[in-house]
């Protein structure tokens, strides 16, 4: 007998019907990719695009980062990257101290102003005394006879500028005669130094200067080489003159008269210390001497 169809529903099960055609389907159909658990959920940790190379290498990178030899390797190359770093940082402070040339760079506008004018009217300065605090000399900044870094860096950068000018003036600019130029700038100063250090070794002079302000008191040339150009420059051959013989002799007045207190020679093996006067004089004038030769062999063949 047939029931009423009140509130109940057909046992009869339905039949699933096959899979659209290929030109109906709309999605793809991922169902039968994913494992589901009792609950109708994905069961966790499955990946739904299976195996999957991602941008940092694949499955085997997370393998790796948990790898406890992988660990220990890259520890250990870290460490040797740290070691070699110390040992460049040991190597290039052998060589040059990053806090002693800050000291070197310690200036400020009333420093470079006077620095300029004594550079320029030595003969009016009258203490050249290098200023001491517990055994350590002032910054530029708080002494003015302190050498400095600032100065003759930016004279040298003011120096090649005004060549390549001249040298446009005159219808012979090309990058290659700059770069010579600077070039042998440049090479004109590290032969000075060296010449300077190796003159202070040879005749064993004990002395407080470092190699930045023999650098320092050799770049000073520039400021020079600047009035000499543009005089040059505006009033031709013989302005050139007057300011490279005005320029030479103040330059060699202030290289005596601030070599003077920093060249300490050493007593002789039996103490008297005769050669002292001698030594001094020798280093302080054969270094002023040289400097108006630099400025003529670097300017002449600015100015025509």
């Amino acid at each position: 007998m047939d029931l009423p169809h009140h509130g109940y529903r057909s046992t009869k099960q339905r039949t699933r019907g096959g899979p659209p055609s290929s030109d109906s389907v709309l999605f793809d159909d991922t169902s039968s990719t994913a494992p589901m658990n009792s609950q109708g959920y994905y069961t966790p940790g499955y990946s739904m695009g299976g195996t999957s190379t991602d941008m940092q290498g694949g499955p085997g990178v997370n393998n790796l980062f948990t790898d406890p030899v992988a660990n220990a390797a890259m520890m250990y190359g870290s460490s040797l990257a740290n070691q070699g770093k110390d040992m460049v940082n040991k190597e290039i402070s052998r060589f040059m101290s990053v806090n002693k040339l800050k000291y070197f760079f310690a200036v400020d506008t009333k420093y470079v102003i006077k620095k300029l004018m004594i550079l320029m009217f030595p003969y009016t300065h009258q203490d050249w005394e290098v200023r001491y605090h517990r055994d350590s000399p002032l910054t530029p900044r708080q002494d003015v006879n302190a050498p400095d870094l600032y100065i003759p860096t930016m004279a040298f950068i003011t120096y090649i500028l005004l060549a390549g000018m001249a040298l446009g003036i005159q219808k012979r600019f090309s990058p290659e005669v700059l770069g010579l130029c600077a070039s042998t700038a440049l090479v004109w100063i590290i032969i000075e130094v060296l010449v300077m250090l190796l003159s202070l070794y040879l005749l064993t002079v004990h002395s407080d200067l470092s190699t930045f302000d023999l650098v320092a008191y050799s770049g000073y040339k520039y400021v020079g080489m600047i009035f000499t150009v543009l005089c040059g420059l505006l009033f031709g051959s013989d302005g050139y003159y007057v300011a490279l013989a005005w320029s030479s002799c103040a330059l060699m007045f202030f290289i005596v008269r601030s070599l003077k207190m920093k060249i300490i020679p050493s007593t002789d093996s039996m103490g008297t210390g005769g050669a002292k006067p001698q030594l001094r004089l020798y280093i302080t004038v054969a270094t002023a001497v040289f400097q108006p030769i630099i400025i003529y062999w670097l300017t002449s063949h600015l100015v025509r």
